[in-house]
């Protein structure tokens, strides 16, 4: 995210040249963005961490209170409630998007809340590490992260960027690129689950597919009404679906959140 600006000066300096910036939102005549809406993944994670919790507690460690991580926990906390209504996520944060010591403090501190389930919005493991290390369950971020928690992990919301980089390959090997703000989700496997720890129930396994294809053929929308926050406020109503230009603004945690959003330290967007 820190490269935006920068790049829009270099793309201005060299016309000739097509630039990409995954993350940011700003855009010129040879400069285009690309994400991808790794909330659904998150929704999927917490259906995954809802149905695998003794304790009904889940521990979130989050790096900066900013649009793409809140959307990130309430997508999670609305998936884990689909399995578990009662379900609580307690969230605490590291002001930092890499810091294995904070990350791993925090985690601490959330198993000596009770939970039982951990996941993260940081950049290191860990978050999974500590649960493997004090016995509980972790779920990562960014990809697979079974290899550094073999026996704690039970899957990881994860990117996919192959999709994005053939399309805007191949846009502009056809003379057909576009200066757009590319956001792809499940319907075009920009971002996808890890591999489901095998010891998982079948039942929740075969429930965590069909929600996959559901989101990928628009059949579950993740921020459809009724949705209240923390404060029991109705923030989308019953019968209607939060715009993408709401989602890329949320600023808010939902009802089943434990923890207050602090005001940002560090001026920081999605992922640097």
């Amino acid at each position: 995210f820190g490269f935006m600006d920068p790049t829009i000066e270099a793309a201005a300096r060299h016309p000739d040249v097509t630039f990409m910036h995954c993350t940011g939102f700003r855009t010129a005549a040879n400069v285009g963005t690309y994400f991808g809406r790794i909330y659904e993944a998150r929704y999927l994670a917490g259906m995954v961490a809802g149905g695998s919790t003794a304790s009904g507690i889940i521990g979130y460690v989050a790096a900066f209170p900013i649009p793409e991580v809140l959307r990130g926990i309430n997508a999670f906390t609305l998936g884990a409630q689909a399995v578990n209504p009662d379900i609580e996520v307690r969230v605490l944060w590291t002001d930092t998007w890499y810091g294995p010591g904070v990350e791993k403090e925090a985690a601490d501190r959330l198993i000596d809340f009770g939970a039982d389930v951990l996941t993260m919005h940081q950049d290191s493991p860990a978050t999974v590490q500590t649960a493997e290390q004090r016995g509980r369950f972790g779920i990562g971020y960014h990809s697979d992260m079974s290899i550094f928690a073999p026996t704690a992990s039970l899957t990881a919301a994860a990117w996919n960027w192959e999709p994005l980089y053939l399309h805007i390959a191949n846009a502009l090997h056809d003379g057909d690129w576009k200066p757009e703000q590319l956001w792809w989700g499940l319907d075009r496997d920009a971002v996808m689950l890890a591999p489901l720890n095998k010891d998982l129930p079948d039942e929740l396994q075969q429930r965590v597919r069909r929600a996959r294809d559901d989101i990928a053929e628009g059949r579950l929308r993740i921020f459809e009404g009724t949705i209240r926050d923390q404060e029991g406020v109705v923030r989308v109503p019953s019968g209607s679906i939060l715009s993408d230009a709401d989602m890329l603004s949320m600023d808010y945690l939902v009802l089943g959140v434990k923890g207050d959003i602090p005001k940002p330290r560090s001026q920081q967007g999605p992922d640097h």
